[in-house]
């Protein structure tokens, strides 16, 4: 549950500190005027507060970095093997360019880094705003950002706090569910699902959409043909080999990502199984490869460039108007191609 922090003000520093609230913003702004003793008292007690005047406080200073922080997810060294990454960052630099900001990209390899990252460049004035790539359920990043209030926007859905967090995504949930409903359509009825991390937000709403589709397909959700990991071509191969050692083998399988939906392809092909016709495979992300990968690859295109450019709309609106809790929805596609078209 995203619980909001009660937010330290200029004014609890100068109670703190036993001066005035002016005196408190000469010495965040570094007015020579301050004796070195008083600003070391205030300094003192806004470490003591955990008050970070450049999140909370940033019209009490007017230095403006014209930067804007992106935070890859943990592992982001792989992650960037992975089309969708490159194809946003496109969309977030081009558009950045064009709004006057540069880019500071954080590669982290773990996934307690990101905050110790973030707070560094919020307390260094590094950034004037941040672009979160992920969303976690419970995401203490996104948690720390809004406590301090500090300009931020997600690709991705927020967990809770949606009204309130700018962020732009695709309707993840009601993409699976038409990719799913096609599948029955075309008389699968033994689908299994290869997901990504289930900590993410888009995993969450991606199941949610393929349970709902079978329900109203009249067929069986089960949770055990429902499989979880990362967005990479180790968890496509150890996944697709469970797939077919169950009996019977699954008539369709939805992969959550391309790179996973290649690994898991020519697993299928080395085991001679005959794509569409014994398993349909259906993807996300339509990258490139994925109409030249044979068979052709099912795929929806979630225009990640397009959720780059718009996260870049949101946060310059969020650092240069002050504007919170505005959300975006990028239209997707699903673009059929062999490996599920048997006709």
């Amino acid at each position: 549950m995203l619980i909001k922090k009660k937010t330290v003000t200029l004014k609890d520093v100068a109670k703190k500190a036993g001066v005035s609230s002016s005196t408190v913003s000469r010495v965040i702004s570094k007015n020579p005027k301050i004796s070195p003793m008083t600003t070391e008292k205030v300094l003192k007690c806004m470490e003591e507060l955990g008050y970070h005047p450049n999140a909370i406080a940033r019209s009490l200073v007017s230095r403006k970095a014209g930067t804007i922080g992106v935070i890859m997810p943990s592992t982001s060294k792989d992650a960037l093997l992975n089309p969708f990454f490159p194809e946003a960052l496109r969309g977030i630099t081009h558009r950045a360019s064009k709004s006057g900001y540069d880019i500071l990209l954080s590669t982290n390899d773990n996934k307690n880094e990101e905050l110790a990252v973030i707070k560094k460049y919020i307390n260094s004035s590094k950034v004037d705003g941040i672009i979160l790539m992920s969303s976690e359920v419970q995401d203490e990043c996104v948690e720390y950002l809004s406590s301090v209030d500090f300009p931020f926007a997600i690709i991705g859905s927020p967990d809770e706090g949606g009204d309130r967090i700018n962020h732009v995504d695709n309707d993840n949930y009601m993409a699976t569910y038409e990719l799913t409903r096609y599948l029955t359509m075309k008389g699968r009825k033994n689908i299994a699902m290869i997901a990504g991390d289930l900590s993410l937000m888009v995993t969450k709403k991606r199941i949610e959409g393929f349970k709902k589709a079978l329900e109203e397909s009249n067929l069986k959700f089960d949770q055990e043909k429902v499989y979880t990991g990362s967005f990479d071509e180790k968890t496509g191969y150890q996944y697709a080999s469970i797939i077919t050692d169950l009996k019977p083998i699954p008539d369709a399988v939805i992969i959550t990502d391309d790179l996973v939906a290649f690994a898991a392809v020519r697993l299928f092909k080395q085991l001679k199984l005959e794509i569409p016709k014994d398993i349909a495979v259906a993807s996300f992300n339509n990258s490139i490869l994925s109409r030249y990968s044979n068979p052709p690859l099912t795929s929806v295109d979630v225009n990640a460039l397009t959720l780059g450019e718009e996260a870049i709309n949101l946060i310059v609106r969020a650092i240069e108007k002050g504007e919170r809790g505005n959300k975006i929805i990028t239209p997707h596609i699903i673009y059929k191609r062999k490996s599920t078209e048997d006709d």
